[in-house]
């Protein structure tokens, strides 16, 4: 009889805890947004695309009320920024959406981050079966501070269709054919970004001889402007690219434009990315409107908002990418795809290989 009153006890217990599970993440909730209201704004820093700087703002303000403050700009000047800030102690961002170099590199390894993954209050954001991982996909070695909310298979290079024969290209060593000399052109691999990843990439799977041979013998143009890029790759004065706008790329495809993204050779596997992350400041000025914030950016509808402005597949189970992406850019299961957003590729390998192709770029 006892073991049966404890047994009922204990079901009593565990059924009174499922039921007070919601009013626990809701009371929260309603109370951090009612602070959120109270401090008026929050302020992000995010990538200078133009249609997220008119989206994100807009579609956040609606939902909550609260005004988003959005600082546009490249990853690396905003980590410069924000270091520049902090030496005089002024604390005037809260929020931070970054690729992994910006995120790994500098606002994780010099300490700016607060951990996340307690911030995070909605069930439709903490719920694994929300996540094509089955659960919430941190980036960082500590799996609480930089939330990756995004998986996209990335191209390996985009051409011009009317200047380049696709089945020219079957393998990387194809581009060393002295026809595409003065032909090809890069996103700077010497400073942290997509440039770096791209290039360590390559560093990884062909080695330093042949990285010497593309920068040296070819003769590519090097920038550090994603729109210069496209604009070369359309115009066909450098019909291959890496490092061309992926947004761009896709709209002027779409409008019947001579481009087109080459995912992978038959010498290189396919390669996935995590697009921009989130993160949160410490110190941050408004903290209940950076946490409302951080859970809306890694919700449904932000992510699906995200997701058609800069072309990138987000990594929960409840977003169609299909209706926005083409097939070749989403993840397939049980393909083995290499990581370029991994921690340790970007940290060590990138790293190292920008420092080498600092003194390649010199000798050119």
């Amino acid at each position: 009889m006892k073991k049966y009153f404890a047994l009922l006890l204990l079901m009593l217990m565990a059924q009174a805890s499922v039921h007070a599970q919601p009013v626990d993440w809701q009371k929260a909730w309603n109370e951090t947004l009612a602070a959120a209201k109270k401090e008026g704004k929050v302020v992000v820093a995010g990538p200078p695309d133009a249609e997220v700087r008119t989206a994100l703002p807009a579609a956040f303000e609606a939902r909550y009320g609260i005004k988003m403050e959005y600082l546009s700009g490249r990853g690396s000047d905003q980590a410069n920024k924000l270091r520049r800030e902090r030496g005089a102690g002024a604390y005037t961002v809260d929020a931070v959406v970054a690729g992994n170099q910006t995120m790994f590199s500098v606002l994780y390894a010099e300490k700016m981050l607060v951990p996340l993954k307690p911030q995070l209050i909605l069930p439709e954001v903490t719920e694994g079966k929300n996540w094509m991982r089955g659960s919430l996909w941190f980036a960082d070695p500590e799996q609480q501070y930089i939330l990756r909310i995004f998986n996209t298979v990335r191209e390996s290079f985009i051409i011009n269709t009317k200047e380049v024969n696709e089945n020219e290209l079957r393998r990387f060593s194809d581009l060393l054919d002295p026809k595409w000399k003065g032909k090809l052109s890069f996103l700077d691999p010497s400073v942290a970004g997509t440039g770096a990843n791209q290039v360590a990439l390559l560093f990884t799977l062909f080695g330093e001889d042949y990285i010497k041979k593309v920068f040296v013998d070819q003769q590519p143009l090097i920038s550090r402007e994603r729109r210069q890029l496209t604009d070369a790759v359309l115009r066909g004065s450098h019909p291959i690219t890496f490092g061309a706008e992926d947004g761009e790329i896709e709209r002027l495809r779409a409008e019947g434009q001579p481009v087109k993204a080459i995912f992978g050779l038959e010498d290189m596997p396919g390669a996935v990315s995590g697009g921009n992350m989130i993160a949160l400041l410490d110190q941050a000025p408004h903290p209940n409107a950076a946490r409302i914030f951080v859970n809306w950016m890694a919700s449904r509808e932000a992510g699906e908002i995200y997701g058609r402005a800069l072309k990138m597949v987000p990594a929960r189970t409840d977003i169609d990418a299909a209706s926005f992406m083409p097939p070749e850019v989403i993840p397939k299961p049980g393909v083995n795809y290499f990581d370029v957003y991994d921690y340790k590729f970007t940290t060590v390998t990138n790293a190292e290989s920008r420092i080498r192709m600092k003194d390649i770029l010199r000798k050119q």
